[in-house]
């Protein structure tokens, strides 16, 4: 008689452990997150999966050099800075998104822009045809690709098999829920399953030196689907952001290792793949004729990166009876609060008017620099008066309709230079470090009052 297996479950969420089934998590909170999986894995049968090991040793800490550690460069400006100047051999990156967002088209970019790095891509998901047809259509120069391998396997032995006969730079593996191990009796894409198989590639990494590129799902919730601890394991985790059905995605970092977590990159969709948006404020900013009331440029910074966009709203008098509040891209609760600021501490009579209010190109905006902006561009669509399409707003609303400074001031004040503006209002509290730049006026303002004075007189 077989000996039953021992099962533990796990939530996926956050990977704590539990003998039994709980409706809730008690470590992270998370209902319905726990699931089935075996207590101990086998071990490995082959010697398949046996890695170079060597003869390190402990080194002091003062001895150890990395000034010598070249980064690889994967073609990409944009990439390359969100990694923090290139890929460092060695580690083990997670890249996470929705389906049709466009990871693969761009993890298959990253061997068609460096046709001299030697990529072995393990496709789980496609046909060796399919990777062929998607490389057709996004490479530019035939015959670029000639050091790219496709290998269209799913169990990790012999991935890492082939690994080591073909010693690439770089390995891409799409995706880890599709991939499973011996090592693990469950299904692929399980929590088990997930974690040996990123184990197994982890020691792969730093033993052979080869950086390494997972291609992860994203569940409902808008998490990468499988355990937390995945999340762990990896060096650098990106995530793609940004609505299928528009052109425009967003990769950002999450976790990083060796740079900032404050990057981001901009590529817009197209024929031929992916294309860097190297200066976003450039599709941002209005794409409309002067004169329309209710528009605003606001300064925002998303981590280290300034982005200056169009903040739009609407104002007209409630048809039936009930005032409606919407706002698409914004905080509901912010704007609500922002409209009780205008009534309360200007004057401003609001209750009883539709307000609509849109972040132009998509956004989802949390910096609360653009308070500012939601105010002017309601008030500009209340008295069906234009602003200038030379100015822009960088500012915090407080309840009490004081205008309170936001961080890195001088960054949103040197992007609205470089594009053409004339004027930029601030807190008046705003710390400068520095003279602002030649064409552009800082108006400072202290109060939401003084601020309609300075727009309407």
């Amino acid at each position: 008689m077989a000996n039953k297996v021992k099962t533990v479950f796990f939530c996926s969420n956050c990977g704590n452990e539990s003998p039994k089934w709980l409706g809730r998590c008690p470590a992270c909170g998370e209902w319905n997150t726990m699931v089935e999986a075996p207590v101990e894995a086998k071990k490995p049968a082959g010697p398949s999966t046996k890695l170079r090991s060597g003869d390190r040793k402990p080194r002091k800490l003062k001895d150890i050099d990395y000034s010598s550690e070249a980064r690889i460069s994967l073609g990409s400006k944009e990439l390359d800075r969100l990694l923090g100047g290139g890929l460092v051999p060695g580690s083990l990156i997670l890249l996470g998104g929705e389906p049709g967002i466009g990871k693969s088209t761009l993890s298959l970019q990253i061997p068609l822009g460096c046709p001299s790095l030697r990529t072995l891509y393990v496709t789980g998901e496609e046909s060796e045809k399919q990777v062929k047809m998607r490389a057709e259509r996004l490479e530019q120069t035939p015959g670029s690709s000639g050091e790219c391998l496709i290998y269209c396997e799913t169990r990790i032995e012999d991935v890492l098999q082939q690994a080591e006969a073909l010693q690439p730079d770089l390995v891409i593996v799409d995706s880890v829920q599709t991939m499973y191990t011996d090592s693990a009796d469950s299904t692929p894409g399980s929590v088990s399953q997930i974690k040996e198989v990123a184990a197994a590639l982890l020691r792969y990494a730093k033993e052979s030196g080869v950086p390494v590129i997972l291609i992860g799902h994203i569940s409902k919730d808008g998490y990468i689907a499988g355990p937390k601890i995945l999340e762990h394991i990896v060096d650098v985790v990106l995530q793609f952001e940004g609505e299928n059905r528009g052109s425009y995605r967003i990769l950002r970092s999450i976790k990083n290792r060796f740079g900032s977590t404050s990057e981001l990159a901009v590529f817009e969709m197209t024929g031929k793949g992916l294309r860097e948006v190297e200066n976003p404020s450039e599709m941002l900013i209005p794409m409309h004729g002067e004169g329309l009331s209710g528009t605003a440029v606001a300064a925002m910074l998303d981590g280290t990166r300034p982005l200056l966009f169009e903040v739009q709203a609407l104002v007209s008098s409630a048809a039936y009876g009930t005032a409606q509040r919407s706002a698409t891209g914004f905080d509901a609760r912010r704007l609500n609060m922002l409209l009780a600021v205008l009534e309360k501490r200007a004057g401003f009579h609001l209750s009883a008017k539709d307000v609509f209010l849109n972040m132009a190109g998509g956004l989802k905006v949390s910096d609360p620099a653009c308070d500012l902006a939601v105010i002017a561009a309601v008030l500009s669509s209340n008295f069906d008066y234009a602003l200038p399409s030379d100015c822009c707003f960088a500012g915090e609303v407080g309840l009490s309709g004081e205008i309170r400074p936001v961080a890195q001031t001088d960054r949103r004040i040197g992007e609205a230079a470089r594009l053409g503006f004339k004027r930029i209002f601030v807190s008046s509290y705003s710390p400068l470090d520095a003279r602002p730049p030649a064409g552009i006026r800082v108006v400072k303002v202290s109060d939401v009052p003084e601020l309609v004075r300075a727009l309407f007189k």
